[in-house]
C-alpha cells in the first residue's frame, strides 16, 4: 500500500500535503488509548475518539506535546497556537460521542462471533457500520487539520513539511537498522 501524501492528496502542493500528513499523524496518535498500536481504533473493543485533554502542548495527550514541539519549531505565534488548539478541541468534542458508539459496535461484533451460529449478514452489517464510523472520524479529523493548516503561513507549512520529511527519513533509517539487527539474531 502506498501511503505517500501525494498518492491520496494529489491536488495539494507538496508542503500542504506534508502539513496535512503531519497533522494527521499527530491527531491520529491521540485517537485511541493505545494509539501507537491502533491509531483509529481496533477490532477488539477499542474505539475511535480523542485522548483526554491536559494543559500542556495543544491539549491532546501525546499528540498535543508533539504538535506543541512542531509549532515551536515553526515559531507559531500565541494566536496561532490558540486557534489550532480551539480547532483540535472542537474535533475532540465532535468525536467524543462517536467513541462510545464505536465501543458498542465492537461489543456487538464480539457477541456476534460468540453465538453458536455466526450470522454472516449480521457480522457484515456491523463491519460496514464500523467502517462508516471510522470514515466519519477520518473526515472530521481531516477537516480539523485543513482548518489548522489555514492558520499557519506558507513558510510555516513549508518548515513543518521539511521537518517531517527529515523525521520520516530518520524513521526509515531506524527501521532499516532494526531489520538488519533482526536478521543477525535469527
Amino acid at each position: 500500500m502506498n501511503l505517500k501524501p501525494s498518492t491520496f492528496l494529489p491536488s495539494l502542493s507538496r508542503p500542504a500535503q506534508m502539513l496535512l500528513a503531519t497533522l494527521f499523524v499527530a491527531a491520529a496518535a491521540s485517537l485511541s488509548p493505545s494509539a501507537h498500536a491502533q491509531p483509529l481504533g481496533d477490532m477488539h473493543g477499542g474505539s475511535v475518539g480523542m485522548r483526554g485533554m491536559h494543559s500542556e502542548g495543544m491539549g491532546m495527550g501525546m499528540a498535543g506535546a508533539h504538535m506543541g514541539r512542531v509549532l515551536d519549531a515553526v515559531k507559531a505565534t500565541p494566536e496561532q497556537r490558540a486557534q489550532i488548539k480551539s480547532i483540535m478541541e472542537a474535533a475532540h468534542t465532535d468525536l467524543k460521542a462517536q467513541r462510545e458508539a464505536g465501543r458498542t459496535l465492537h461489543q456487538q461484533m464480539q457477541a456476534a462471533f460468540t453465538q453458536p451460529t455466526v450470522d454472516a449478514r449480521s457480522v457484515e452489517s456491523l463491519r460496514a457500520q464500523i467502517a462508516a464510523q471510522h470514515d466519519t472520524a477520518s473526515k472530521r479529523m481531516t477537516q480539523a487539520m485543513l482548518d489548522a493548516s489555514k492558520v499557519l503561513t506558507p513558510d510555516q507549512r513549508k518548515a513543518m513539511a521539511d521537518m517531517m520529511a527529515k523525521r520520516q527519513a530518520m524513521m526509515q533509517r531506524h527501521a532499516s537498522e532494526r531489520a538488519t539487527l533482526d536478521k543477525g539474531t535469527k
